[in-house]
């Protein structure tokens, strides 16, 4: 099937090719056709236009030769009365039949009465002897002939007819149609319609510059004799360039011979002739070719389209075939390598699980290392401050045991109570230690801040002592409460305080500020020192894991690292920004929780 559709796809590219130009062809040869046929019927009607506007006069000569003002003159009578009313007669018959002109010539040819005789241009006594028409009538009894008026210079077709009476020289009556209106009707309609007479030059035409124009070049011979008969009087026929390109013989006419070209300015015209009997004229009408062309182009245009779209169809169709076979094969391969690759992931999801309970673990572990750490670095300071509570919990109780050998119970009571003071400054160290040292739940939960915050200087409380200072805490009440994790949030907090002690350590006057702000959603708590500040090859790299700038032994470089963790995972980040005039702040941001508890800080 495939390969069917791909060798169909191959035979129409190879038609697509050649397809359009076999179109363009047959189109070009049905539109040629259709104008052919149209130009036949346009030939058949403009000869029955021609014969119908003749017949109109052909028996006008005939008719007025009858009447008896007509016959004077024929029986020879030349009077002034008889002229006189012969003019009348002529003038009162092209007034009403509507012809161009009607005249009466005698034996010679000269006009002896005219229906134009009283204008200035009156054929009356004019010889027109030379004209064919008159001849014509004078030798057969009727004749005809195209021409321009010698007279008048109008052009018109002149029938002539003799008129006979017994034993007196014959008459002729001439009529002079005009068929400019049929000239005129087609210049109007944009037809391409010509006549010529029978030497080919053109007499009518609706196209005005083809008219006086020979359809092939003139012979020496015709040439004589339309200039001996004055056809076209005031033409120069000479000098005007043929219609038709080649050829030197009029065509036939018929009405089977082939359509042929003509170049006019216009462009390539198709053109047929046919011929007018008795006269010998011909007819030619053209039309122009570019509507062919353009409907032979569209024609191919559209043949190439749709050879286009079937290979494209094809090619679609032949595609997709292959597509849904390599489907077919992919969908067996992916079943097999889906059912390996199950079991691999199976496996893998094992190793991943058990992977991540232990990195959990380790996470755990190493945050708790943290912390111990945190309370190594403290162990100096923190054994400071238990071993003075002990030392003066045993000075006061051998104080008591004196007095109370004394019998001074008022002074023992007294005694008694310091040392249960100093027992307790050392039970709320002791449980800040097992708090912090603890290992909890990870749990988000609402948190008063400002008790992270004094239990985070409670703890360091000792390592503060040590460099002679108290951090100083600047918060408005009520505390506000974030969610987190209570004791991660200390842990990250106590190492951003232990660092900045850290800091202080080699300064005279030390100076720890912790300042708590908040707005609607975060509160914030800045951590700002006086010490030595972070050097800018290092603020790049304090949040990476294991970098310290601690001797070896003093850390392992993950406090910073951890506290970004922790309190990454509350929601929260780590700023750190230098301090004008040495020192660095390091910001710990939360998010706000849903109310503010006194309650939850009294509890804790």
């Amino acid at each position: 099937m495939t390969r069917t559709i791909g060798r169909m796809t191959i035979a129409m590219l190879v038609l697509t090719c050649i397809v359009p130009f076999v179109a363009y062809y047959l189109a070009n040869g049905v539109a040629l056709n259709t104008l052919e046929n149209q130009l036949q019927r346009s030939l058949v009607l403009t000869k029955r236009a021609i014969a119908t506007e003749i017949e109109r006069f052909r028996y006008l000569p005939v008719v007025v030769g009858e009447d008896a003002r007509v016959r004077a003159l024929a029986q020879g009578e030349r009077s002034a009365l008889a002229l006189a009313a012969a003019n009348n007669y002529l003038e009162t018959i092209v007034r009403q039949a509507g012809p161009a002109e009607l005249y009466i010539l005698d034996e010679n040819g000269t006009t002896l009465a005219a229906s134009n005789h009283a204008t200035p241009e009156s054929f009356v006594g004019h010889d027109y002897s030379f004209r064919p028409y008159f001849r014509e009538a004078m030798r057969a009894g009727d004749g005809r002939f195209y021409a321009i008026g010698v007279t008048t210079k109008r052009p018109g077709y002149f029938l002539a007819s003799r008129i006979d009476v017994a034993e007196q020289p014959p008459i002729v009556v001439v009529v002079k149609a005009d068929l400019s209106p049929l000239e005129l009707a087609w210049e109007a309609a944009g037809v391409q319609t010509a006549i010529a007479d029978r030497f080919g030059v053109v007499f009518l035409s609706g196209n005005p510059q083809w008219k006086y124009r020979p359809l092939v070049p003139l012979g020496e011979a015709a040439a004589t004799r339309l200039a001996q008969e004055r056809t076209y009087n005031g033409a120069d026929l000479a000098r005007a360039n043929p219609i038709l390109a080649t050829g030197s013989d009029l065509p036939p006419g018929g009405p089977e011979e082939p359509a042929f070209r003509i170049s006019d300015v216009d462009g390539q015209l198709l053109a047929r002739f046919s011929t007018v009997e008795p006269d010998g004229w011909r007819v030619l009408a053209a039309t122009s070719m570019e509507d062919t062309a353009k409907l032979a182009g569209f024609w191919a245009l559209a043949t190439l389209i749709g050879c286009l779209l079937t290979t494209g169809a094809l090619y679609f169709l032949h595609h997709r075939a292959q597509i849904i076979r390599m489907r077919l094969r992919q969908g067996e391969t992916l079943e097999r390598m889906v059912a390996e690759r199950t079991e691999d992931l199976a496996c893998e999801i094992e190793m991943r699980r058990k992977t991540e309970e232990e990195l959990r673990r380790m996470q755990e572990g190493i945050i708790h290392s943290e912390k111990m750490a945190a309370l190594g670095r403290m162990s100096t300071a923190i054994v400071h401050e238990v071993s003075q509570p002990l030392a003066a919990l045993d000075a006061t109780l051998a104080t008591a045991g004196v007095l109370a050998d004394k019998d001074e119970v008022t002074a023992v009571a007294t005694r008694i109570v310091d040392a249960r003071a100093l027992v307790k400054r050392m039970q709320r160290t002791i449980k800040h230690l097992k708090t912090f040292a603890r290992k909890d739940a990870s749990e988000l939960e609402g948190v008063a801040i400002d008790t992270v915050i004094h239990n985070v200087v409670d703890l360091a409380a000792p390592r503060a002592k040590v460099l002679g200072l108290v951090p100083a805490i600047e918060a408005t009440a009520p505390s506000p409460v974030v969610t987190a994790v209570a004791l991660k949030l200390e842990q990250a907090m106590l190492n951003l305080l232990l660092n900045a002690l850290d800091a202080v350590e080699a300064r005279s006057d030390p100076s720890i500020v912790i300042r708590r702000t908040q707005d609607d959603k975060r509160v914030e708590v800045a951590i700002i020192d006086n010490g030595t500040g972070i050097a800018s090859e290092y603020r790049e790299r304090i949040l990476e894991p294991f970098f310290t700038t601690k001797l070896t032994g003093e850390g392992l470089g993950l406090g910073l690292s951890i506290a970004t963790t922790i309190v990454r995972e509350c929601g929260g980040e780590i700023r750190f920004e230098a301090v004008n005039g040495g020192g660095t702040c390091a910001t710990i941001s939360v998010p706000l929780g849903h109310a503010r508890c006194n309650d939850l800080e009294a509890a804790q």
